[in-house]
Order: structure tokens, then C-alpha cells, then sequence
């Protein structure tokens, strides 16, 4: 088999991605993995892309995959299926990415992966998997202040054009038309949320599980184009994990904080988050809320509750004895909440792809509960609607094997003029539920703010 023709680009480097992305921020299947520089100083790389040359959508039992303008469905394994169209393709530089993989994987894709009650209402009506394989992506490196741009099998005349249209900036005329028609609403009352609590109080009791995430669903109606909000979203809660997707039948909003899987080079990183505290204004008030997080013994036994189920499933894909925990309790502070943070890392077996590694780890542990499974079955049974997109993930997988993916929380979700977001957080044996219901406004608090700037 000829080699495919891989392609790179030196192209003018801009502090602000967006506006190189909102030339194509409408275009089929438009993705912006977004660090969210330079409101936020934690994130590196920004990669972006549209019109890939095959997607993969699943629904149900059934992923249709387009190539070429034609269509099959198949009953495969998803994850199966992308090992099956995602080739490996070495590269001669150190980019983190070099075409591939861009797209979510929802919260209830798991229900492939596991035998789970159906009782949530589903009124997302969105696919479970929606992911292209990309033949270009530009990629700006905000610490280097390079940007390239990188192709495999890329027709000249095509790659002129990329060349082209990211070369320069084009003066962007702001629109404010994107508009929320009411105050978001919950599909949980106080006295709903304090009976769910309760009754993962019961269970924890009972020694069914250590603990279980408990999510409000917040929705709105709305009109316009939600890259507008995206871009407000950015300014009011930046953080290094940010995502926008313009999916056919959805687009993704997320500002999200926390990473799920790293994959460089064979080496494996995750960072789970569990434990939170609001911004204060104050310096000092702001410090005690640190210290508050650090020495909170409830907090971080949720957070080593999570670091030990992490362990577990990475050790699914990863070498043995090579899993391990550099970083126990570390506090990373983001525009509304300080949260508490561990790092996990190992070291890919030879034999597995990343790919495999999503699949063993997923959904997140820190977004479920422990044991995932019977947390997974708690939150079908007392969450009134299905998560969708929110607390999946928003990953790349590129032909050079390797990986990048985010929890999707603090993300809004829209389609059929309405948009949805989730906020919630874990609940233990010890914990106050007044406590726990006000943490879901916490974190909930810049979609909220969002929501509000557009009323």
C-alpha cells in the first residue's frame, strides 16, 4: 500500500483562535478543541477542523458510517468501528496531532459498554457518538506562539486553500443574535433533590456503593446562533478544556475544567476533580476557601475514592505496575470555583491503542460514582432525564496514536431552539444536603450568568 502523503504548514500565529475559527464555525461538522487562551493561562494547544471525510454516528445498537457520500450501518462495537477507520500514521515532529479523530462520546454511550435500567426520560433525542476522521486540523501552540497546519492526503489545489484562509485574519462583524427567551428552568424542585438525596443516603447505608453523583438538568428556550454564545462563554468561564461543536443535529458549548484521558507517546495521564469551593472576592476570604478544600477530610476521601477507581480502570490498558499517583490533592482555581484535583498516570500496554484505554476508563469515574456500576444504575433510577452529552466526553484520537479528551461538565447543549446544562456533584455518607444542593449552583453559576447575558 502507497504511504499516504502527510502535509505541514507553518501558518502566522494569533492570540485568539477564534477569530480563524469563525470562518468555518458554521461549516459541517466544524470542531474547536479550545484552551480558551488568552482568558485562560493553563491550556496550550488549540486544534480545529470541519468536513471530515468519514463520520461515524450512533444511535442506539446502530452506528451509520458516511464516506464519501455513502452510507452503512452497522451493529458493531462503536469503538471497534473507529479502530476499523482511524489508521495509523506516524509523523516526523511533535505536534500533538496529525489528523484523525474529533468528536463526543455522550454520558449514554455507556449503555453499550453495560446492561443498565432505562427509566430516565430521554428528551435529548441526540446521537450517542457523533465523531469525524479528519484529513487537516490547524494547531496553534499559544506557549511556542507557532501555528501549523497539518494534512494527510490532501489534494494540492485543497491545500492551497487551507493555506490561504488561515494565513490572515478576517475583521469579524459582531452579532448579538443569539437569544434566551425564558429563566432556565431545573427538573428539580428542592424538595425533589432532597428526596434523591436521601435516598442515596439510603443506599450508601446499605453498603451499595461509597458514592453517587447527583446532577440537576437545567433548560431554556432560545433562538439564534449558539457560536455566539460559545464565544461569550469563553470570556465569562475559561478553562483549559473548552470545546465548541457544530454538529448537524446539535451543538456542543463546553467550558470545561477537567481532563479524562491523555495519551502521548504511549504515556497515560487522567485528572480527576471532586471537591469544590466558590470564588470569593476578597483575597483573604478566597485563601480560606483553598485551605477550607485542602484540609477538608470529607473532600479529598471523595476525591481518593475516584483517584482508586481510576487506578482500577486504567489498569485495564496500561502496563503492570506502572500505574501510579504523582499529585494527591492538588487545588486548581478557575473563574467561579476552586477545585480539588488529582493526577493519575501510566504507561500503555504495547498491545493497546488508545482507543482501548477510552473504552475501558469511560464514562469518567469521577462524574458516576464508586463502583461506577451501581452508581450508574442509582443515578438511571433518581435523575429524572438522561444526561446526553453531559458528563461523556469531547476527545481527539489522531493517527499518530495520540489522545486528548475532556469530562463534558460546565457544557451546554443545543438543538430544536432549546439549550440544557447539568450541575451536580457527589454525594457521600457524610454529606449535608443543603451543602450539595448549593454546590450544584455553584458550578452551574457561569451557565447561569450566561444564560442571563443573553436574556
Amino acid at each position: 500500500m502507497t504511504p499516504l502523503k502527510q502535509r505541514l504548514h507553518a501558518l502566522p500565529y494569533f492570540e485568539n483562535s477564534v477569530a480563524l475559527f469563525t470562518t468555518i464555525a458554521h461549516q459541517s461538522w466544524a470542531i474547536f478543541l479550545d484552551s480558551a487562551y488568552p482568558y485562560n493561562q493553563q491550556g496550550r494547544y488549540d486544534i480545529f477542523s470541519s468536513n471530515p471525510h468519514c463520520t461515524l454516528v450512533t444511535r442506539g445498537q446502530i452506528t451509520t458510517v458516511t464516506q464519501k457520500e455513502k452510507c452503512y450501518q452497522s451493529t458493531v462495537d462503536p469503538f471497534s468501528l473507529i479502530k476499523q477507520y482511524l489508521p495509523s500514521i506516524k509523523t516526523n515532529h511533535d505536534l500533538p496531532f496529525n489528523g484523525g479523530l474529533l468528536g463526543y462520546f455522550s454520558y449514554d454511550l455507556m449503555r453499550r459498554l453495560e446492561k443498565l435500567p432505562n427509566l430516565a426520560k430521554d428528551e435529548e433525542q441526540i446521537a450517542e457518538m457523533a465523531v469525524g476522521i479528519y484529513s487537516w486540523a490547524v494547531i496553534v501552540d499559544h506557549q511556542q506562539q507557532q501555528s501549523w497546519l497539518v494534512g494527510v492526503d490532501i489534494e494540492s489545489g485543497h491545500w492551497q486553500q487551507l493555506i490561504n484562509q488561515f494565513s490572515f485574519l478576517t475583521p469579524v462583524i459582531e452579532k448579538n443574535n443569539f437569544h434566551v427567551l425564558q429563566k432556565p428552568q431545573s427538573n428539580m424542585s428542592r424538595d425533589f433533590y432532597a428526596q434523591a438525596f436521601n435516598k442515596i443516603k439510603y443506599y450508601l447505608t446499605e453498603g451499595d456503593c461509597y458514592q453517587v453523583n447527583l446532577t440537576q438538568r437545567f433548560q431554556a428556550p432560545c433562538e439564534g446562533d449558539p457560536w455566539v454564545a460559545y464565544q461569550k462563554l469563553r470570556e465569562i468561564n475559561p478553562a483549559p478544556f473548552c470545546a465548541y461543536l457544530n454538529c448537524p443535529e446539535v451543538q456542543v458549548l463546553s467550558s470545561s475544567p477537567e481532563r479524562f484521558l491523555k495519551l502521548t507517546k504511549g504515556e497515560v495521564e487522567t485528572k480527576p476533580i471532586k471537591g469544590t469551593r466558590p470564588r470569593k472576592k476578597e483575597v483573604v476570604e478566597n485563601q480560606q476557601q483553598i485551605n477550607d478544600l485542602l484540609n477538608s477530610e470529607k473532600d479529598r476521601a471523595e476525591n481518593l475514592m475516584i483517584v482508586d477507581l481510576l487506578r482500577n480502570d486504567m489498569s485495564k490498558s496500561c502496563a503492570t505496575g506502572t500505574v501510579n499517583v504523582p499529585l494527591l490533592f492538588d487545588v486548581e482555581s478557575y473563574a467561579t470555583v476552586h477545585h480539588l484535583v488529582s493526577t493519575v498516570k501510566g504507561v500503555l500496554e504495547k498491545n493497546k491503542q488508545g482507543v482501548d484505554l477510552f473504552k475501558s476508563c469511560f464514562p469518567g469515574g469521577s462524574i458516576t460514582g464508586a463502583p461506577k456500576i451501581r452508581a450508574m444504575e442509582i443515578i438511571e433510577e433518581l435523575e429524572p432525564n438522561r444526561r446526553g452529552i453531559y458528563c461523556g466526553s469531547i476527545a481527539y484520537m489522531g493517527f499518530n496514536g495520540n489522545m486528548d479528551s475532556n469530562i463534558t461538565i460546565r457544557t451546554l447543549v443545543h438543538s430544536n431552539n432549546s439549550i440544557r446544562f447539568w450541575a451536580g456533584g457527589g454525594i457521600v455518607y457524610d454529606s449535608v444536603m443543603e451543602d450539595e444542593y448549593q454546590e450544584s449552583f455553584d458550578k452551574a453559576a457561569a451557565m447561569l450568568d450566561l444564560l442571563a447575558h443573553f436574556c
